[in-house]
């Protein structure tokens, strides 16, 4: 699983210009679900979102995670992050889950997300939307599941 998380002042995502989800400072998380991916990625993506300490401190640091600084969570869910470019000019989703499977992770993540002591909100899986959000800081972070084997 892949997630580009972006720290936010506020977001709001809508499909057909009704809002579906909102959030005032928080997270907001672009899911994408590999075809290889368990739930095993979900809870280590889950924990380390949860825990990423990127939140200023009383001095200003990056030193609270999203829990700690009572953030809420934007959740999206989206393909695109498993797109390869490696060839040719139109990107190959072929590592992307197919949507049933990408639908069950998602539903899961978002369902252990909201077990968790952090507001969730969340997009509509397979619809188009459009995700509205103030960036703060700018704070951009990519995760990959895959990661947690590959040596540092």
């Amino acid at each position: 699983m892949r997630l580009v998380i972006q720290r936010v002042s506020e977001a709001y995502v809508t499909v057909d210009e009704t809002r579906t989800g909102s959030i005032d400072a928080g997270l907001v998380v672009l899911i994408g679900v590999g075809k290889l991916d368990t739930e095993q990625d979900a809870n280590y993506l889950l924990d380390k979102l949860l825990t990423l300490r990127i939140f200023p401190d009383e001095n200003g640091k990056m030193n609270r995670s999203v829990l700690e600084a009572g953030g809420s969570l934007l959740l999206i869910s989206q393909f695109t992050l498993y797109a390869d470019c490696r060839k040719g000019r139109r990107p190959s989703f072929d590592a992307a889950a197919p949507p049933e499977r990408a639908l069950a992770l998602y539903s899961y993540f978002v369902d252990a997300a909201r077990a968790k002591p952090v507001h969730v909100a969340t997009g509509v899986f397979q619809a188009s939307m459009k995700v509205h959000l103030v960036n703060d800081g700018p704070v951009t972070i990519l995760i990959d599941s895959a990661d947690r084997s590959r040596p540092q």
